[in-house]
C-alpha cells in the first residue's frame, strides 16, 4: 500500500514538528505513541495509525449504541460507554408499563411499574445521562437525563403518598386533562429529539419516532376519556403498541453498544440514514 509522505488525519495534515510535539505530549500523559498516521492513496477511506489500517467510517460515524445523533468522532475521554445502561433502563421500564397499556393478560393496573420507574428507569437512567455529559455527548445527556426525570415524575404521580391524583378528588375530567397535557408535553420534547436524530442511524431514529407516537396517542387517550372517566382504551392500547416498539428498539441500540467482537458472536453495525455523511462509507466498506 502506498501512502503520502505527510502525517495526516481526516481533514488535517501535520508536519513532523507537530508530530514530535504530539509524541512528547503522549509520553507526558502516559499514552501510547502512534508511530505514523497516514492516508492511503489507493484507498482514501483508509487511515493508518501505527501499524493498523482503520476505516474512516469507524472514526466518523453515527451509532445508536453511543446515543450519537450524527456523524462524529469518538469522545476524547477514556470512560466506559453509559448509553447501553441508560437505554436498557429506559427500554425495560417502558416494556413493563406498555404491557399494562395494551392490557396483556387483562392487566390494567400499572402500579407495579413504580419500582422500576423510581430506581431503574428513573435514578439509574438519570445517572447514565450525567455521565453522557462527561463524555461530551450533549444529546445523550439531555435525552437520558430527561427521560430519567420522566420516569421519576411518572412514579410520583402513581404513588399515593405524593397525593397528586387524590388532589383532584372527584374531578375526573381535570385529572385526565392534566395527564393528557403532561403526556403531550413529553410528545413535544421527544419530537425535538426526533429532529435531532434525522442524520443518525435508522434504528436510532426509529426509537425516538415510535416513542414520540406513543406519547401522542397516550396523551390523546387521556384527553378524550370515556363517560365513566377512564382513558380511551383503543387509543391507549395503540400508544402501548408503539411504546413496546420503542422498548425493543432501545434494547437493540443498547445491544449495539454492548456487543463487541471480543464478547459476542453477533455485532451490530448501525445503518446510517441515507443523508448521513457516513452512509456511503458504510456500504462501501460492506462491499470491501
Amino acid at each position: 500500500m502506498s501512502s503520502n509522505s505527510s502525517t495526516s488525519v481526516p481533514g488535517t495534515t501535520f508536519d513532523h514538528a507537530d508530530k514530535e510535539a504530539m509524541d512528547l505530549e503522549a509520553q507526558h500523559i502516559g499514552l501510547p505513541q502512534a508511530v505514523r498516521i497516514e492516508t492511503n492513496s489507493a484507498n482514501p477511506d483508509l487511515i493508518r495509525i501505527g501499524d493498523n489500517w482503520i476505516s474512516r467510517a469507524e472514526l466518523i460515524s453515527a451509532f445508536g449504541g453511543t446515543l450519537n445523533p450524527g456523524a462524529a468522532y469518538p469522545p476524547s475521554r477514556k470512560f466506559g460507554n453509559p448509553a447501553p445502561l441508560g437505554l436498557c433502563a429506559f427500554g425495560l421500564t417502558t416494556f413493563v408499563l406498555c404491557l399494562a397499556n395494551v392490557q396483556a393478560r387483562h392487566v390494567t393496573n400499572s402500579n407495579m411499574t413504580n419500582g422500576l420507574a423510581f430506581f431503574y428507569g428513573g435514578f439509574i437512567q438519570l445517572c447514565a445521562g450525567m455521565w453522557e455529559m462527561v463524555l461530551e455527548n450533549t444529546f445523550g445527556a439531555t435525552a437520558l437525563s430527561s427521560f430519567g426525570g420522566f420516569w421519576l415524575s411518572f412514579a410520583a404521580i402513581q404513588t399515593d403518598a405524593f397525593g397528586i391524583v387524590s388532589a383532584y378528588g372527584d374531578d375526573v375530567g381535570g385529572l385526565n386533562s392534566m395527564l393528557g397535557f403532561y403526556l403531550l408535553g413529553w410528545f413535544i420534547f421527544t419530537f425535538m429529539l426526533v429532529l435531532c436524530t434525522l442524520r443518525s442511524t435508522i434504528a436510532f431514529f426509529s426509537l425516538f419516532f415510535t416513542l414520540d407516537l406513543a406519547f401522542l396517542l397516550l396523551g390523546i387517550g387521556h384527553l378524550y376519556y370515556t363517560e365513566d372517566g377512564g382513558a380511551n382504551v383503543p387509543v391507549t392500547k395503540a400508544g402501548g403498541v408503539f411504546g413496546l416498539m420503542a422498548a425493543f428498539l432501545a434494547f437493540y441500540n443498547a445491544f449495539a453498544g454492548l456487543a463487541t467482537k471480543e464478547n459476542s458472536l453477533i455485532v451490530i453495525k448501525g445503518v446510517p440514514m441515507p443523508w448521513n455523511p457516513a452512509f456511503s462509507l458504510f456500504f462501501k466498506n460492506k462491499r470491501h
